[in-house]
């Protein structure tokens, strides 16, 4: 989620497309921040917090896991369209 975000907000910037974005030394912050999303996903789990707790009605893990499904498809979608369109999407 925090990806899409981020590479819409460049967009919209600087004018970069994605491709541009991770040739431009891009690739460097996914690797950190992936190591660190990785690392902070594990804390729950060392405090005794399974994957099917339920949170509230809301915020549970079933929508963790929906919303990052979609970010996931945004991202590839974005990725996608510039890629055929030859430039940034906005």
């Amino acid at each position: 989620m925090l990806g899409f975000v981020s590479a819409i907000t460049v967009e919209l910037t600087r004018g970069e497309d994605l491709f541009i974005q991770i040739s431009n030394g891009g690739y460097k912050w996914f690797v950190w921040t992936s190591i660190l999303f990785t690392l902070a996903s594990l804390i729950p789990f060392s405090k005794g917090v399974g994957p099917g707790a339920k949170a509230s009605k809301f915020w549970n893990a079933d929508a963790e896991v929906w919303n990052g499904r979609a970010a996931m498809v945004g991202l590839i979608a974005l990725a996608v369209t510039e890629f055929f369109k030859g430039g940034p999407l906005v």
